[in-house]
């Protein structure tokens, strides 16, 4: 009975410290593999998300900052080379990272104190970190660094620009529910078999 609950203790205790960005010595390989994982990471997306579209007349970004485009064409993704989504996915969450980071650059800056929003960006930081570092141990930073083959040619990442928090936090949230999650789950499939 010792024994079964020692996994579960793992697994509870990594989940709980990557999102604070903490070493986790014996943390499984595929934590993110776990979709109840990612789904904690989407859900935290989605309650910043609502939490800022309750604020229409609310913050605004003082610059436009430069997200990654989260439309999916599932057709074509499917056809994609998994070294191609790798990098698709790799630039975005880059990119995302940039994009929050920026937007806490702003909000410090900014001459309103709005704690509340202040708090779903630290965790959007914190979850940003967490899912590298998780993308990274199921090999996704490899397969986007490793040399594409002639014939494929990786198309530059689609980006457009939001203008307010709302909109950041929607590109987060779409980006994790859309590519990222299939990405995570064909590489976790890939590593079952």
């Amino acid at each position: 009975m010792g024994a079964h609950k020692r996994p579960a203790l793992r697994v509870l205790l990594s989940a709980l410290l990557l999102p604070l960005g903490l070493p986790v010595l014996c943390a499984p390989a595929r934590l993110i593999c776990d979709s109840r994982v990612l789904e904690r990471y989407i859900l935290e997306a989605k309650e910043a998300e609502n939490v800022t579209m309750g604020c229409a007349q609310g913050p605004r970004l003082i610059e436009n900052i430069t997200v990654p485009d989260t439309k999916v064409n599932f057709h074509a993704w499917k056809r994609m080379e998994v070294g191609d989504q790798a990098i698709e996915v790799w630039q975005g969450l880059a990119l995302l990272s940039e994009a929050i980071l920026r937007g806490q650059a702003l909000l410090a800056n900014s001459s309103q104190p709005l704690e509340t929003l202040q708090l779903y960006v630290d965790r959007a930081i914190s979850g940003l970190r967490s899912l590298t570092s998780l993308l990274r141990v199921l090999g996704a930073q490899k397969e986007a660094s490793s040399p594409p083959d002639a014939a494929a040619s990786s198309a530059p990442l689609r980006t457009f620009t939001v203008d307010s928090f709302c909109k950041l936090f929607r590109a987060y949230s779409n980006f994790l529910r859309g590519k990222l999650k299939l990405y995570a789950g064909e590489a976790c499939r890939r590593g079952d078999r």
